[in-house]
Order: C-alpha cells, then structure tokens, then sequence
C-alpha cells in the first residue's frame, strides 16, 4: 500500500539549500534507511513526511487511510506519568484504552489497600475490565511490557521524572514501535543503546508489518534490517534497492559513472575555453549557442562529493608507561562498578568498552582521565601522556563564535606523521566541514555537526591517548569513515565505549567486557569474536579467548571456557581480572604456574643514559616553542614577510623534535 508520495520537493535552511527535486513513493512494504553527511538534511526530511514541517517546492501526497509516526530525537514526556503510561502516551484508541486502564487499575489498588469501598471505582474497573476482553488489550499490554524490558527498563512504574536524557530517547523508542502505524520513521534509534538492546530491536524491526524510514548511523543495523538505502548527497537524493553491504557497490559504481561523466566535461570545457579565448563572437545563432553552452558547462555542479578526503595521520610520540593499572575499584552508594581489576596499558592498545548501560563503563573512562577518583587501588600514569577525553555530553559554545576559529582557538596547525603540517581549515575539510561552512557560526549547525566539530578540536590538540565515549552517537556514516580511517594510522592508544559493532570492529583488537557485578572480562580478538563465541556457547556470559593470548594451558580459565569446570573458589571472573599484561611482547607466562615475568632487556650505557635524559629536557622546550611560534603566526596573518620567517623558524624546530623523538624512541624501547 501507498503510504506517501512526493513530487519535486525541495527544502532550504536560510539560504542553504538542503535538498531539491526529491521524487519518490513510500509503501508498506520498504523497509528503508537515510544516510548522508550531518547537516544535510535528513532529519528535516522526515519531519516533512511527519508532517511537522513544510517543503519550500514540489508536492506531497498522502493516503488519508494511512498512519504516519515520526521518533523525533528531542522526546517530550509528562514527568509525573510512569514509564507504562508514558509508553503508552498516543491518540491511537487502543493505546487509550489500555492506558485508561491502567490508571483506572492503579485507583482500584488503592481503594483496596484503604479497606474503603467506593462504588463508582469498582464499577469504571468492571467497565476497564470488559473493554481490555473485548478489544484485545492485554496483547496490546504485554507488548509494552516486553518492549519496556528489552530497552532496559525493568519496573514499568517508575516515573519518567526520574530518567536521564539517554533513558527518555529509549521510552520514546518504546513508544514508537508499540504505535500502530503503516510508517514508522526513526531518528537515530541506535543511540543510547547497549549491544543486547541492539540485537533485540534488529530482530524486532525485521518481522514487524508495514513501511520503515531509519536514519541511523550503524551500518550493522542496516545491513540487518533495511531492503533499500536512500542516500542525501550533494542537495540530490539517491534511491538504492538491497542492504547496505550492497548499497556500498552501487554507490561505489554511480561515482565511478560521475567521475567519467566528469572528466569529458572538463575536457569539452577545456576547449570551449580555447575557443572563447580566441575572440569568438557571437554574430550568428551557431556562435551564441556554442556560447551558451559554454556557460552551461562552466556552471554545471561537479559530481566530487566532500566525503573524498585523503586520511591523516597525526605523529605521536608515547613513552612505555601509558596507564598501569593496579586493583583498581570503584564503588558508587556500595555497588561494585569496578571489582579488584588489573591491568597494564600498552603502545598501540585498541581497546573497545562493552556491557549493558549502566555498569560503569563511562565511569571507567573519568578514572583514567582524573575526572573520578577510585575507591581503592592505583593508576599510574605515564609522563608522556598526552590524553583527549570526547565525551557523550557537549561542552557550552560560543554560540556566536565561526567555526573556523573555534577550531583554531588553542591549535592554528596539526602535525602529520611525516611531518608536514595541515591548516585548521584543511582540517576542518577533511572531517567533511566544506568551505562555505568555515564562516558560519555554530549556532547555525546541526546537533551532528556540533559533535564532529567537538571531536576534530579535539584532535587538534596532537593526543597520544584517545578516550571515546559513544564517539558515534549522531555521527553520519561518510564522517565515521574518515573518522575510522583516521584511527587506523593513529599510532597511540585507543580506548572506546562504544555501541556500534561496525565501528568497534573496525578499529579495536581487544575488548573490556563489564558484567555488571563489577568484573572486568578481558577478551581478545574482534567484537564479532566475542559475539560468535557467546552464541556457540548458547548465550554463556563465560570470557573468550584468542588462542595467542599467552595463557597457560593448564589455566582454570582455559578449561572453563573450553567447557570444563574451575574451581567456584578459582572462577572465569577472578581469573580474568588476573590476565594483565595480554598484547605485551616483553611477557611470558611460567610453566608451572599462572603468573607472568618479564624478559630482561640489555638497558643503556652510562653514555646513552645521560643522552636520554638530555633529550627528555629538550623535547618539552621545543614543543613549546612550536606552540609559541603557531600563536605568532596566528598574529601576523597579514605580514608576508614576518610570516615567513616565522614559518622557516618552526620548520626548523619540528625537524629538531623529529630527528631527537626518533633517537628517544630507539633509546626507549632499549629501556
């Protein structure tokens, strides 16, 4: 069945222009998802078809006999309702009657508890009664339970008063898919979500009956559930049949016709160019058309999308201690968050943070960055650290402030891993932030936009340890590419919460996996790993482990995972706290026993000693003197000269801290 048609349509924010000549028919039986670069406009064309804004152009036609629900990304609910109601909440006359009935329910509850019996409350619950037989409510109940459940939420009568921001994105995703309708359009439902809830809704949304339109960010999530992409790219709208795994090579097949289309327009217009250049004139109606062409060609749009940047590659420079890890615990109003944990950080760790919400995992994150202190145990921190800490919660911008200088508010330049540097507006190109968009002020950005600009300011700042927390929360796929690229050459640290399966398999090699009850599972390989192995085990919460894990055969942690008993006194929990030092190539385990030791290392020479230290002293003055020399040149924008010579000055010093970070590396890894 029809359920929209639009015809033409086209949408401006001010005078950007968003979308135009948008032509296309949702039915019942499309499942569909949105992707495109944030700012684009895809939360604004689902608006449009939820009939909560306008199009500037075209026509939309709608079925009178079909239902349309749009879950916005800004929830609205009564704060004294309970979650039940709130899930509830809708003008749809069987939600209305079940929600007359459990308020009625809850009137006749108390009646009975004051031993007072009033007529008019027993006969409305005789009445509830009868219309939740006749109409089918207790299906319509249980199913609000269940959905309740499997976003977490356990005790249907809490007020909604008491929810965080993320708790009422999941409510209103509850009340989305309870709503009958024969359109459902999602905003974003990923975000806020643990990995179970995740599955949960996949496997929900790919039996339920009638049209999608998700516009998600988690490429797993669509290739699971969606038969056709619609893409927003460069003002136009792309139509796509399949997956997202075969969206990709259509995708991939449309530019590569674009890119030939474009280059024999180039080359026409190259020659059209020489022709104008010898002084055609346009006296006859052959030589007005040619000229007329020739504008035609010149104004055409060309087909390069701003998604095509080259990746980065920032230098880093990071010691041997990073974060060492000692019996760490945390407890909040006497709940273990983190019990007896151990751990020793390394170079090129790629950590991922999994569990249900709520466990700690972004408390986990405040402890190594000195936000939280730690009930008991230690975390030493190495001299060399330099850490950027993005997380879920904004920081308050200058609202009036242009993007361009927020960017180069502390840092003018970033330098690459080979040593050359990129401008901040070179920068803010490659995170997919175009020309025309340098001088806009961030009031005028979309809340996607506001995050990347977050995370690229960040960036700037040359870390060499990276904590993520849900880095991919309203992030748009073309970004989260540039964003994977961009961790695959970042030679420091990464440790990440994150959500998103696609992401974290792409960029971690090791997982932190919080149980809930405090422990910490350490686990090697994949996310897809890990989830392989918990559905062969049949859901098992048991670790598992990567055979090059340096763990003794004989280990109880072994045998329990390969299906054997541990002692209850020796279980998969305490053991797993025990295996510290995984992915550190100076470790080994003993034969005979489950601890580990380190290989000795031939140390420096008197000679090398007194070189290392003078290198440590050096380096420190430099950097400080780069950062010096980046605020001049900031300054003297307008001097050419003085400019230049500033720039001579600060290639210079960054040759001197490339050649001596090299030889402090050589000296460090002898160490």
């Amino acid at each position: 069945m029809n359920v929209i048609s639009l015809q033409n349509i086209e949408k401006s924010y001010g005078t950007r222009l968003l979308f135009k000549e948008v032509s296309m028919t949702f039915t019942t039986e499309k499942r569909l998802g949105l992707v495109g670069i944030n700012g684009t406009g895809k939360s604004t064309f689902l608006k449009i078809l939820a009939g909560q804004m306008e199009a500037d152009k075209g026509t939309i036609e709608r079925n009178g006999k079909a239902s349309i629900y749009y879950l916005a990304q800004t929830p609205d609910f009564d704060a004294k309702a309970t979650l039940l109601e709130a899930v509830l909440d809708g003008n749809h006359p069987r939600l209305q009657m079940v929600k007359a009935f459990e308020r009625i329910s809850r009137e006749y509850r108390q009646m009975q508890e004051s031993v007072k019996d009033d007529a008019k409350i027993s006969r409305n619950y005789m009445n509830a009664l009868e219309q939740m037989d006749q109409q089918d409510g207790w299906q319509v109940e249980q199913e609000a339970r269940i959905i309740l459940s499997k976003l977490g939420f356990p005790d249907v009568e809490q007020k909604v008063a008491m929810l965080s921001g993320g708790q009422k994105r999941r409510l209103a995703l509850g009340q989305a898919l309870l709503y009958p309708c024969d359109l459902l359009l999602l905003d974003e439902p990923t975000n806020h979500l643990d990995e179970d809830s995740i599955d949960w809704l996949e496997s929900y949304l790919s039996v339920r009956q009638g049209g999608l339109l998700i516009s998600t960010h988690d490429r797993y999530f669509l290739d699971s559930v969606c038969n056709g992409i619609l893409e927003l790219s460069n003002r136009h709208m792309y139509q796509y049949d399949g997956n997202y795994e075969e969206f990709i090579a259509l995708k991939a097949d449309r530019e590569a016709r674009e890119a030939a289309t474009e280059e024999k327009r180039r080359q026409f217009l190259k020659r059209e160019i020489e022709w104008v250049r010898r002084g055609a004139l346009a006296r006859t109606t052959k030589q007005k058309a040619r000229l007329d062409r020739y504008e035609k060609l010149k104004n055409m749009e060309k087909t390069r999308r701003p998604d095509q940047m080259d990746p980065i590659a920032l230098k880093t420079r990071l010691g041997k201690t990073i974060f060492d890890i000692e019996h760490l615990e945390f407890y909040f109003d006497e709940r273990p968050m983190i019990k007896d944990f151990t751990y020793h950080v390394v170079r090129h760790d790629r950590i991922g943070i999994v569990g249900p919400n709520g466990v700690g995992k972004s408390t986990f994150m405040n402890i190594l960055d000195g936000t939280y202190e730690a009930t008991r145990g230690t975390i030493g921190k190495g001299e060399t650290v330099r850490i950027a800490h993005f997380k879920q919660e904004l920081p308050e911008f200058d609202e009036d402030m242009r993007v361009l200088d927020y960017i180069r508010e502390d840092h003018s330049y970033m330098v690459l891993g080979d040593g050359s540097t990129l401008s901040a507006g070179q920068i803010l190109e490659r995170f997919l932030f175009t020309p025309e968009l340098h001088g806009v002020p961030i009031r005028k950005l979309s809340g996607g936009e506001r995050r990347r600009l977050y995370l690229l300011k960040l960036l700037m700042s040359a870390p060499n340890v990276l904590l993520l927390d849900e880095p991919t929360n309203d992030l748009d796929i073309p970004t989260l590419e540039v964003l994977e690229d961009f961790l695959d050459s970042f030679s420091g640290v990464i440790i990440t919460v994150c959500h998103d399966r696609y992401f974290l398999d792409r960029v971690v090699d090791k997982l932190f996996v919080f149980t809930g009850d405090g422990h910490i599972e350490i686990v090697h390989g994949s996310y897809s790993d890990y989830k392989d192995a918990l559905d062969e085990s049949s859901g098992s919460k048991r670790p598992f482990y990567m055979p090059n894990d340096n763990i003794p055969a004989n280990s109880k942690a072994v045998r329990a995972v390969e299906g054997g008993e541990a002692d209850s006194d020796d279980s998969v929990d305490n053991q797993s706290n025990r295996v510290d030092t995984l992915g550190n190539d100076n470790v080994v385990a003993s034969d005979e026993t489950d601890t580990f030791k380190e290989i000795p290392k031939k140390g420096l020479n008197k000679a090398e000693e007194a070189e290392y230290a003078k290198i440590m002293d050096e380096l420190p003055k430099l950097e400080h003197l780069v950062k010096g020399l980046d605020v001049m040149i900031s300054q003297v924008a307008t001097d050419y000269e003085k400019m230049q010579s500033l720039m001579e000055e600060r290639e210079e010093t960054q040759t001197q801290i490339d050649a001596l970070t090299e030889r402090w590396m050589e000296l460090e890894e002898r160490l």
